[in-house]
């Protein structure tokens, strides 16, 4: 059952986010930064106020993704990657992003906040970050 509604461009669409994002970081990567994608859709708070389906999110700007600014972004989505982009779809999620709303690519180690949001963990090079409960319970 999906937690989002989709349908079969915008998973493709979700996929080539997957890949364009963290492709180097395996298929649990890209699996987290699918977690943020859809929480982000899901939370309808903070930054994401409105967010409503898999192309505002992945257009959103501010607050988007750098990814969307890359050619490789653009070729086409991998079955691979779409599998991948379904299972986030449907709910599965991965720790630490599970309720991650934001990630980003330190130089050194992750900061225990950024923007006033709490370090939920980090995977290979993303470190990942949640919104307090309360302002976003949507995504918990």
């Amino acid at each position: 059952m999906a937690v989002i509604k989709t349908n079969a461009e915008d998973t493709k669409m979700l996929a080539r986010l997957l890949r364009a994002e963290a492709e180097g970081e395996g298929e649990l990567g890209m699996l987290m930064v699918g977690n943020v994608g859809v929480n982000r859709i899901r939370g309808n708070c903070l930054d994401f106020k409105n967010i409503r389906s898999i192309p505002d999110m992945v257009y959103q700007s501010p607050g988007g993704f750098e990814a969307i600014q890359k050619s490789y972004f653009y070729q086409k989505a991998r079955e691979s990657e779409i599998r991948l982009a379904k299972r986030v779809i449907s709910g599965e999620r991965q720790h630490p992003a599970s309720n991650a709303l934001w990630f980003y690519r330190p130089t050194g180690g992750c900061p225990s906040t950024w923007w006033d949001q709490a370090n939920s963990g980090r995977y290979k090079a993303h470190c990942f970050f949640v919104p307090q409960s309360g302002e976003c319970p949507a995504v918990f």
